[in-house]
């Protein structure tokens, strides 16, 4: 039985499922700036849980694939539950549904309610709206991803081909060759 958006709220991770504090959220540092922090503050630390959302920030050279990084973190995030369930069940709905395309207007929540598949799109609602506060999401989102610095932004559908689905974010940020990969996954 589905409960209503509103109901169902997003589960973050608790300190037991993020990685080292050294590297969870805490305080902006060079190599983790205010914009990654208060994304990590709404959505979560990196996390092996699984279920709800959790915000990396990654080191990624200009050569490296921004696609490979962001499966690499969605594997990561899913955990045990990957070998549980299998490759196949996770990489079933796994598919980029969105490329920013070069030179256009940088509106992270609008892009994402104008995603045309119709999975990811069943998404959107829960991952901007059915949250603890939605405009510090809406924010957060924004000064993440919507900033002059994201030079490539994909977006991605994943689930476990049954019940749970949800989207990743893969941004490259040019200064100092790093991503934030924000993944949301419910059931």
């Amino acid at each position: 039985m589905m409960s209503s958006p509103r109901r169902r709220r997003r589960r973050r991770a608790d300190a037991s499922d993020s990685t080292p504090p050294e590297r969870s959220m805490q305080t902006p540092t060079p190599e983790r700036p205010d914009t990654v922090t208060r994304l990590q503050a709404v959505y979560g630390p990196p996390s092996q849980a699984g279920f709800g959302s959790a915000v990396f920030f990654v080191p990624l050279a200009a050569g490296d694939d921004l696609t490979g990084a962001a499966l690499a973190h969605y594997r990561t995030f899913v955990g045990a539950r990957w070998e549980r369930l299998g490759e196949q069940a996770w990489m079933e709905p796994w598919r980029q549904v969105y490329v920013r395309p070069a030179g256009a207007q940088a509106d992270i929540a609008a892009e994402l309610r104008a995603i045309s598949d119709p999975d990811a799109l069943r998404s959107v609602p829960m991952f901007l709206a059915a949250i603890d506060d939605p405009e510090a999401a809406r924010a957060a989102l924004g000064a993440a991803f919507d900033a002059p610095a994201v030079g490539e932004l994909r977006v991605f559908n994943l689930g476990d081909g049954g019940a749970m689905s949800g989207l990743l974010i893969a941004a490259r940020h040019a200064p100092g060759g790093a991503a934030i990969l924000q993944v949301f996954l419910m059931d």
